[in-house]
């Protein structure tokens, strides 16, 4: 750890919803001992770095298609954790799989936020609306959202905290998404204040 502070970098691809509940958290006192000091977005022009850069949050885009080989991408990205003395790693809607490199250079400090009960509706492809989808297709009577450790697998970590929600039989996949969003707000949270007292 750098510090008495744990830092936190934020990997995003979009909207930043779930990295808005981190910094409200942080700033209402619910994650204490920590700060968000980095907000890395696999794109450019999405509102998550928006909402970094008016918090006053440093940012940085590291995308395929400024740089398209994986290993000179995980460098630049190794590099911009470094520069912002990353204790913490949160995935918060980030689109792209970690590289081992990375997951091997912060085992056990990188978390993720996935849209269902895992281990339903879960690996390799299922992101977004397509979880949704799926959890309508199957006409499971429950959904909900999963925090959990990330390792070099897709959405295998060990599991550190559940919540459920109802499916309800007029849910369309935009309905549901929304109650599922909600409650990754809500555990969002608890998972990174348990998180950071560990790193503490």
């Amino acid at each position: 750890m750098s510090g008495a502070i744990v830092n936190i970098s934020v990997l995003v691809s979009g909207g930043g919803s779930n990295l808005q509940a981190i910094m409200d958290g942080v700033a209402s006192g619910a994650i204490q001992g920590a700060r968000v000091a980095l907000v890395l977005s696999s794109k450019p022009g999405v509102c998550a770095l928006e909402r970094a850069e008016n918090a006053g949050i440093d940012t940085a885009i590291v995308s395929a298609k400024d740089y398209p080989a994986e290993a000179e991408r995980t460098a630049v990205i190794l590099n911009r954790l470094a520069a912002a003395n990353t204790d913490m790693i949160v995935l918060a809607g980030y689109m792209s799989v970690l590289p081992a490199e990375i997951v091997r250079a912060y085992r056990g400090r990188i978390i993720n936020i996935h849209p269902s009960l895992i281990p339903k509706h879960c690996g390799k492809g299922y992101y977004g609306e397509r979880v949704h989808r799926s959890v309508l297709d199957a006409g499971d009577k429950e959904s909900g959202a999963t925090v959990h450790f990330v390792d070099e697998g897709v959405d295998t970590g060990e599991i550190i905290l559940q919540r459920k929600v109802p499916v309800f039989p007029d849910d369309t996949v935009e309905t549901l998404a929304s109650r599922v969003l909600k409650t990754e707000h809500e555990i969002i949270v608890l998972a990174v204040a348990i998180c950071v007292n560990k790193c503490d």
